[in-house]
């Protein structure tokens, strides 16, 4: 196996561990998750439908069935991660690390699989 594949494994790996944690806090925990989108200026009932958005993008993502939804998976998980990277700077809350460490498995990701898993 290379190099390049073992790289890009890993980082959809992270990005998967990430996302699969957030989407089970987002189901089972859903009122201080709630409270945690309320608290960063975002209306409380985008929890549901992002945790479903973000099932999907894993599926898109590594099930690659279609290099188009895979794309737009990418996409919306670039979009996610970006906007709670901006709020969590914005509120000094210091919960920044973790979408720091998913946008870097986001962009290594994507990067890697048009070579690895086109």
């Amino acid at each position: 196996m290379s190099v390049r594949k073992v790289v890009y494994w890993v980082a959809t790996v992270i990005l998967t561990a990430i996302m699969l944690y957030s989407i089970q806090m987002y189901f089972l925990n859903y009122e201080a998750v709630q409270g945690y989108f309320e608290a960063l200026s975002y209306p409380g009932y985008l929890v549901y439908p992002l945790a479903t958005a973000k099932i999907l993008g894993l599926v898109a993502i590594l099930g690659n069935f279609s290099r188009w939804l895979k794309e737009w998976a990418y996409a919306g998980f670039f979009f996610d991660v970006a906007l709670a990277l901006t709020a969590h700077l914005i509120a000094e809350d210091g919960g920044h690390v973790v979408p720091i460490i998913a946008m870097i498995a986001i962009m290594v990701s994507y990067f890697l699989g048009k070579t690895v898993r086109p």
